[in-house]
């Protein structure tokens, strides 16, 4: 068989795949701290509570050591941590828990969400995907993004609650980080489209534990990334932008 025929093939093959592709549910994903907003949103809230006398201060000293432990790379207990950050809730009532949560993103958070993420989330529901945000942050605060900003769904961390209506200090299955986003995205499509009958077309995230939901995009893009990501977007060609 000569090059032309082989090229012929190979057209052929891709023109089936990209039919087999417009035929699934299409993704638009983006991770949300330091990728949608500048910044990290559950150290703001730290610092938010700090200030506000909401946690003690022992409190904020183990938060800090794990941060440290965190950029170091060691080993973490990413539930425990949540847990104390949700001491300074624990017991009070859900209603009142969201509406202060949902209070700190309008002051703290709201303006660093960034201009390019929202043009990114625009122009990807205009070519007809659904727009996901997959985040390690406290669900009340991406809920309230989501009021503002052009995205359709949220998987994010989830706090338990009790039957009587309060928060608990306990994390509703697995905080939405690292490999955790990839399993949650997946069982959400799985959930509204089908085993099979969706594809995650686009994928942003910023940070070295974000790799996994990369890889499984067909086009990932590394956002303002860190050094180990961005080795890995250079490694295998992958778009990297400046936002």
């Amino acid at each position: 068989m000569d090059a032309s025929c082989n090229n012929q093939s190979h057209r052929d093959e891709l023109s089936s795949e990209n039919e087999v592709l417009a035929k699934k549910a299409q993704l638009a994903v983006f991770d949300f701290d330091g990728t949608s907003i500048e910044g990290n949103s559950p150290v703001m809230l730290v610092s938010y509570l700090a200030r506000k006398r909401m946690l003690r201060k022992r409190v904020v000293f183990k938060i800090m050591l794990w941060g440290l432990r965190y950029k170091l790379r060691l080993p973490q207990d990413e539930s425990w941590v949540r847990g104390q950050v949700f001491s300074a809730f624990e017991g009070k009532p859900v209603r009142d828990v969201d509406a202060f949560l949902s209070r700190f993103y309008e002051e703290v958070v709201a303006h660093r969400f960034r201009p390019d993420a929202t043009e990114a989330m625009v122009r990807h529901a205009r070519e007809g995907m659904d727009v996901v945000v997959v985040s390690a942050s406290f669900e009340p605060i991406i809920l309230r993004a989501m009021e503002d900003h052009p995205f359709q769904f949220q998987i994010s961390t989830r706090m338990r609650k009790t039957p009587d209506g309060t928060y608990t200090r306990e994390v509703e299955g697995l905080p939405v980080e690292g490999d955790e986003k990839l399993a949650a995205v997946t069982r959400f499509a799985n959930e509204r489209y089908g085993k099979g009958n969706w594809v995650i077309a686009h994928a942003y995230g910023d940070h070295h534990s974000d790799r996994t939901v990369l890889k499984a995009a067909v086009v990932p893009h590394a956002v303002d990334p860190d050094r180990p990501l961005l080795r890995t977007a250079r490694k295998l060609g992958w778009d990297v932008l400046d936002w």
